[in-house]
């Protein structure tokens, strides 16, 4: 089989790693929930690429996306759910459905002004549907928080749901309150550390995280992007950590704790302030 430009050829690639017997083992035995991570991953993978400005590496980073979206496809289709094709048809009935002021309608008129208005009515107007499909297990009625798209990074998703509570007032008014919050999240831990429950602990933590996202949202920062931009402080730093024992000879195994922490401190205070994000 050859490479083509063709998206067909990449279905028959994915139709053949995925055929019992003669397929790939590993394709072969994949789900929709063993997949789901390598597909927030590649998304990660674009959006990386994109803050590098690498457009080489943005061509590959999508290749290996769209690759998910066929995958998805080609297991929904082996299940007699849908295929590739009903994708691509559901995807362009929507953009067009979006934008009346662009595409004529069935009597060749082009919706008039008010284009942003027109996509937020449209949108609410499918999630409206996307909504009713989705009912309280518990009491069988249409949650406020139905809306709220499930298949988002965790963090993406404690901001959507704690801004959709806020819209009924189910909020705090004041970050120093979503702070106290933390503090009490923290001694939660501090007690399930004690008694050694490896599941309190892991549910703790989770509370935390979700009162820090919260202490996003009230400051007005992406949790998303001062998570991303904690993780490049991260590698900077220890980065230092790395050249400076190279430069000395040495290697990180033989560095102590309070040395590597020193030179840590080093590459804090060399970082310009007006630049350096809080900690």
């Amino acid at each position: 089989m050859t490479p083509s430009r063709d998206i067909a050829r990449l279905l028959e690639i994915m139709a053949a790693l995925r055929t019992p017997v003669t397929g790939c083992p590993w394709d072969i035995e994949q789900t929709f929930a063993t997949i789901a991570p390598y597909t927030i991953e590649e998304a990660y993978e674009v959006v990386d690429a994109i803050a590098r400005g690498d457009l080489d590496d943005l061509r590959d980073e999508l290749g290996d996306l769209l690759l998910q979206v066929v995958y998805h496809a080609r297991m929904a289709e082996e299940q007699n759910a849908f295929a590739f094709g009903d994708v691509v048809e559901a995807i362009t009935c929507k953009m067009i459905r979006r934008h009346p002021h662009v595409f004529a309608d069935k009597d060749g008129h082009i919706a008039p002004a008010g284009v942003k208005s027109a996509w937020e009515r449209i949108k609410a107007e499918e999630k409206a549907e996307r909504a009713a499909r989705r009912l309280s297990p518990e009491t069988g009625h249409k949650s406020l928080l139905a809306s709220v798209k499930t298949g988002q990074p965790a963090l993406t998703r404690a901001m959507a749901l704690q801004r959709q509570a806020s819209t009924v007032g189910f909020d705090w008014n004041d970050p120093r309150a979503v702070l106290n919050k933390i503090r009490e999240e923290a001694d939660e831990i501090e007690a399930a550390l004690d008694c050694g429950d490896a599941e309190e602990l892991a549910a703790e933590t989770g509370d935390l995280l979700f009162a820090l996202v919260n202490l996003a949202r009230h400051v007005g920062a992406d949790p998303e992007a001062a998570l991303r931009g904690a993780n490049a402080k991260f590698e900077r730093r220890f980065a230092h950590i790395e050249r400076a024992l190279a430069a000395s000879g040495r290697s990180l195994e033989e560095a102590s704790l309070a040395e590597m922490d020193a030179l840590w401190n080093e590459a804090k205070a060399a970082e310009p302030r007006a630049t350096m994000p809080r900690d």
